[in-house]
């Protein structure tokens, strides 16, 4: 993508699936959206969402643990400790009005979770910063990533990866999990010099 040039983007539901999980039922959600410039496909993105029917309190920590910190021996690693006030900004900046970002009492009363929910999204750009400061010269030819378990405000994250020649394994930990999310980055191939 370039910047400053008009973007189109265009997307589609693919599949959609029902399965019962142990807290309800799941709906499993594909989508696809291309984005084009000047008529070109530039990016593709395929999102596989997961809806889930009712609360599941009991599954999250009650204490957090705020002040514990995880630790890796991982060649790239990059504190990160999101507070309330980041986590609306992003939510403003990101267009997401869930409240489960912003309003602790409903995160909590409502949806079951021991307090301000970190948005996958911040995780993963966070991984990504990994790269960018590792790593600035490589050019990221795809990006894979996985939420497995929500990250709480007010947590000691600590994103970590290990790069090869090319790609990398990416995480974020906090000192109760090791994969919260995951990724893997592919690394566009060199130019030939020359």
């Amino acid at each position: 993508l370039r910047i400053g040039e008009r973007t189109q983007r265009v997307s589609s539901v693919g599949t959609v699936t029902t399965k019962q999980g142990s807290t309800g039922e799941l709906l499993f959600v594909t989508v696809r959206s291309e984005y084009l410039q000047q008529g070109r496909t530039c990016v593709v993105e395929e999102q596989d969402i997961v809806y889930r029917s009712g609360r599941s309190a009991g599954r999250h920590p009650a204490d957090l643990g705020t002040s514990a910190a995880p630790d890796s021996d991982e060649a790239w690693q990059l504190p990160l400790h999101p507070d309330p006030t980041l986590l609306f900004r992003f939510s403003a900046l990101t267009a997401n009005a869930h409240r489960i970002h912003y309003d602790e009492p409903y995160a909590r009363g409502e949806e079951g979770y021991p307090g301000l929910v970190v948005h996958g999204p911040l995780l993963v750009l966070t991984m990504l910063e990994l790269v960018r400061r590792n790593a600035p010269s490589r050019l990221v030819r795809s990006v894979s990533y996985r939420l497995r378990r929500p990250a709480f405000s007010g947590e000691r994250l600590l994103a970590c990866g290990t790069p090869t020649d090319r790609d990398a394994a990416l995480r974020i930990a906090t000192h109760r999990e090791q994969r919260h999310a995951t990724a893997e980055v592919t690394f566009a191939a060199s130019p030939e010099p020359g």
